[in-house]
């Protein structure tokens, strides 16, 4: 098979590696081409067969053979994963401090190509619990004949696996891999804190109008609670099982105490959350604002916000109510003392960032799952006077290209007399 106008798929190219690329790949050059290239670390020279040609564009290539290794490759603990293999994990050939480093490099990246600043961030923080044994939750796939695996990278092929190594026990080694799933696109074990197990099955959603992405899967409970446990903080918080929390066991108390450190609430304030979800968060800054201040949160996914009400009832102070967060829902908020926001891989965008700076808050916190779309905000901020005053980097995803960061904004401070704002920090 050839893709128009390029190399035929399969051809090997001995490539030397240069550095990270966002999305699990590290760049390398081919004739003047930039190739995108898996399986491999920065400084490695490598034989690599080519996925994919985007004419003049870019490549993408699986490193299949090494011809000189970097002092950080290790031997992948899985045995699904490598080239053509299982593609749910983009690190799993480099030690743990290599995937930290390779991650606050991406981060750096992208703040200086999108944000237009130089971020001193040499390695992402490690969070308990190792490598392995860390996702609450694996959506395994299922194919025609109904039985379960994980997609190969970028393509619609199962592998089939006896067992996840990043899934906690119940989910990695779950009995639903031994059987079969007719008329499911995925099967999925997901855990709560206190070890409970549901599984939930995906459907096919809405029939497809026209071209476009896929509709939302149809989600049930199969087996187990329809909602699951967990604890943050002080509380026992309750989440549908098929409705989203981090999957990470320790990702909320670290993102949620880096948050905490980094806007610092202050009994009294009134603080306005965007993209609350089911209240981990909103129960955190509920607590240091106490009942003499206000938490006003804001989710769409309506379950979400049911468990909210239930999670939330002992704090009569904190709300999350359902709506789409955009500038104009933002901008109506009235004055707040503290805007934190956790939205989706897409980010909240420059009108919602203006908006939210136009309710005068002292500082804004941002949790993000994307470093390009933070970056991209971060942005936003800036051209509106307000500075980066603090940005950390947390490995929430081992073995994975995923990265959590946890970043404050507030208004630049005014020079003395002039009334001009100062410069953002480390401007590039």
């Amino acid at each position: 098979m050839t893709e128009p106008s390029g190399l035929p798929l399969g051809t090997e190219l001995e490539l030397t590696v240069g550095g990270p690329a966002h999305g699990g790949a590290c760049v390398a050059r081919h004739e003047g081409r930039v190739v995108f290239v898996r399986h491999a670390l920065p400084g490695e020279r490598v034989r690599a067969a080519v996925t994919e040609d985007r004419g003049g564009s870019f490549l993408r290539a699986d490193a299949i053979e090494v011809l000189a290794a970097s002092d950080d490759r290790v031997e992948a603990p899985c045995p699904y994963a490598g080239p053509a293999r299982c593609g749910g994990c983009d690190w799993q050939h480099a030690s743990g401090p290599a995937q930290r480093r390779i991650k606050a490099a991406i981060v750096r990246e992208q703040f200086e190509r999108l944000a237009g600043l130089e971020v001193p961030v040499d390695s992402a923080e490690e969070l308990p619990g190792g490598l392995l044994g860390w996702r609450t939750r694996v959506a395994y796939a299922v194919d025609a004949d109904g039985r379960p695996g994980l997609h190969r990278h970028r393509s619609s092929e199962i592998e089939h696996v006896a067992a996840c190594p990043l899934g906690v026990p119940g989910v990695g080694d779950s009995d639903v891999l031994g059987a079969r799933w007719p008329g499911l696109l995925a099967v999925e074990p997901v855990r709560g804190d206190d070890g409970t197990v549901a599984v939930v099955g995906h459907r096919p959603g809405a029939p497809r109008r026209g071209r476009g992405r896929r509709p939302p899967d149809r989600l049930e409970v199969l087996s187990g609670p329809a909602a699951l446990e967990h604890q943050v903080g002080g509380h026992v918080l309750r989440a549908a099982a098929h409705g989203f929390w981090q999957v990470h066991p320790a990702a909320v108390a670290t993102l949620g105490g880096a948050l905490l450190d980094a806007v610092s609430p202050r009994p009294g304030e009134r603080v306005l959350e965007l993209y609350a979800g089911a209240g981990a968060l909103t129960v955190l800054l509920a607590d240091a604002v106490g009942p003499t201040g206000a938490v006003d949160g804001v989710e769409s996914a309506r379950a979400a916000v049911s468990d909210a009400a239930g999670n939330l009832d002992q704090l009569p102070w904190a709300t999350i109510r359902p709506g789409r967060v955009d500038a104009a829902l933002v901008a109506a908020a009235g004055a707040v003392d503290l805007v934190v926001l956790d939205p989706p891989r897409a980010g909240a965008g420059a009108a919602v960032m203006r908006a939210a700076i136009s309710l005068g808050p002292r500082a804004i916190g941002y949790v993000s799952c994307d470093p390009a779309t933070l970056a991209r905000d971060v942005r936003a901020a800036l051209d509106a006077g307000w500075r980066l005053a603090g940005l950390r980097v947390f490995d929430a995803f081992p073995m994975t290209h995923h990265i959590e960061c946890v970043a404050v904004l507030e208004p630049e401070p005014a020079r003395s007399g002039s009334g001009v704002p100062d410069a953002p920090v480390n401007p590039s």
